[in-house]
């Protein structure tokens, strides 16, 4: 199919995921997870396109190493943590990138010293609120 970009790998599990990455991605990674989990303790995570996203209600957020390619080609180094709704984050710092982007927006990582943990658990607390409120408006 013209156009149409697949994925190298098909995993199982999360662990079967993290098996996978190189060392210096799996120590991002694991840290991002970790935040998360412990940010959002009822959060549930699934692999979606062969990287966890997490979500309450609906996906909240996701984490995309470099080395798991969308399609054929690396477009980026190191780990991506995306927002799914971040265009309704209160970015006013303009940290994380938005491209050309309406909804999705993100901050790569190349190590663990580079990451903003307290402003990234901010965006998270945000997230899981507009997460909630647009459940509760969903269902009125």
């Amino acid at each position: 199919m013209k156009g149409y970009k697949m994925q190298t790998v098909n995993f199982k599990s999360v662990d079967e995921f993290l098996e996978f990455l190189p060392e210096v991605e799996l120590i991002i990674v694991k840290a991002l997870r970790s935040m998360v989990l412990d940010t959002i303790p009822d959060v549930s995570e699934k692999l979606s396109y062969n990287v966890p996203y997490f979500k309450r209600y609906k996906n909240i957020c996701f984490i995309w190493p470099s080395s798991i390619l969308w399609g054929k080609n690396k477009t980026y180094e190191g780990v991506r943590f995306g927002f799914t709704s971040g265009h309704l984050l209160n970015d006013e710092s303009d940290y994380l990138s938005k491209e050309n982007r309406k909804s999705v927006y993100w901050k790569d990582f190349h190590s663990l010293q580079n990451i903003d943990f307290d402003l990234l658990r901010s965006f998270l607390i945000e997230a899981v609120e507009i997460d909630r409120d647009l459940h509760h408006k969903k269902g009125k």
